[in-house]
Order: C-alpha cells, then sequence, then structure tokens
C-alpha cells in the first residue's frame, strides 16, 4: 500500500536533507527520466515538470510523521527544508522495496542550482522530439531563464551523466 511511499523514503534515506520544494520536484522528476522506478505522474507546469501527487504524498509522509518540513522565512519567500525521520528510517528498514543506489546521483544533483535542474528537468520533458527542437522549446517556454548554449551543453552532458542509473 505504502511501496510508492518507501520509495520516496529511499531517495530521502540516500540524502542529507532536500532544500526547496522546485528541488525536490525536479530531482524526483530526474531520477525518474534516468530509470529510478518512481510512479508519480508529471505535467508540464510554470517551472517545469511538475507532479502533484509528489506533493501530497510529501504532504502525507509529513503528516505520517516519515519526513520532517521545515519552513525557513526568507526574504521575499519560503523555503522548506525535507528530511526523513527516525520513524521514516524504522519504516523503510521494514520495506523490500528494490531501488538502485541514489547517493551518488542524489549528490550530483545537489551540487547544481535549482535553476540548472529546472533546465536539465524541462529538457527531459521534451525528450521525445529531436535535440534542436528540445533546445528550441527551452528558448521559448523558459525565455524568462535567458539560458545560454554553454549552459544548455552543460544540461546535455549532465543528462548523459545521470543517465547510467538502473
Amino acid at each position: 500500500m505504502l511501496e510508492n511511499h518507501a520509495k520516496l523514503m529511499h531517495f530521502f534515506a540516500s540524502c542529507d536533507e532536500v532544500v526547496g520544494r522546485k528541488r525536490l520536484q525536479k530531482m524526483v522528476y530526474i531520477m525518474k527520466k534516468c530509470g529510478v522506478n518512481f510512479e508519480e505522474r508529471y505535467e508540464f507546469h510554470f517551472y517545469g515538470p511538475y507532479s502533484e501527487e509528489l506533493t501530497l504524498r510529501i504532504e502525507e509522509m509529513c503528516n505520517l510523521g516519515f519526513i520532517s518540513e521545515a519552513m525557513e522565512e526568507k526574504k521575499n519567500y519560503y523555503q522548506y527544508r525535507y528530511k526523513l525521520t527516525d520513524a521514516g528510517n524504522d519504516f523503510l528498514s521494514h520495506s523490500d522495496i528494490d531501488l538502485p543506489e541514489l547517493k551518488g546521483y542524489i549528490d550530483g544533483m545537489n551540487e547544481k542550482s535549482s535553476r540548472f535542474l529546472e533546465l536539465v528537468s524541462t529538457m527531459l520533458f521534451f525528450e521525445h522530439l529531436p535535440k534542436d527542437e528540445i533546445e528550441e522549446k527551452i528558448y521559448t517556454v523558459k525565455s524568462k531563464q535567458n539560458y545560454k548554449p554553454e549552459e544548455l551543453e552543460e544540461a546535455w552532458a549532465f543528462i548523459q551523466e545521470m543517465r547510467p542509473v538502473s
């Protein structure tokens, strides 16, 4: 029943914490596109791929005490921090989910900005298109981000590094 919750707890167990709701959405989406068996459905949204299912599942896990959510007030917004709790760790220890080792991939994503993860996840969302059309999409649907060609090349390289997940 809580298999999808356990998969997300495995994700959180593989990192110290995730800072930011947008970052969390993008990280899970990128892992999903790289072959990790996350089942949340995504739609294209203002900041790229977004999953209402993921948002609800995280809220449920917080309500169950499996994930902690800390809210920090910044100048003109709130930033959220997510961590696996002891109860979540205990639940996970009784789960028999089979997911690949994620820490190296999560560490790689945590080294990147949310803006970069937004670019990568958007490129992956349109991966059914040819490369030149994906780049054109980036320049149109993400025009306010003013991505440079070098950033797109860095994103393509990052995607290639991430793909070996099995």
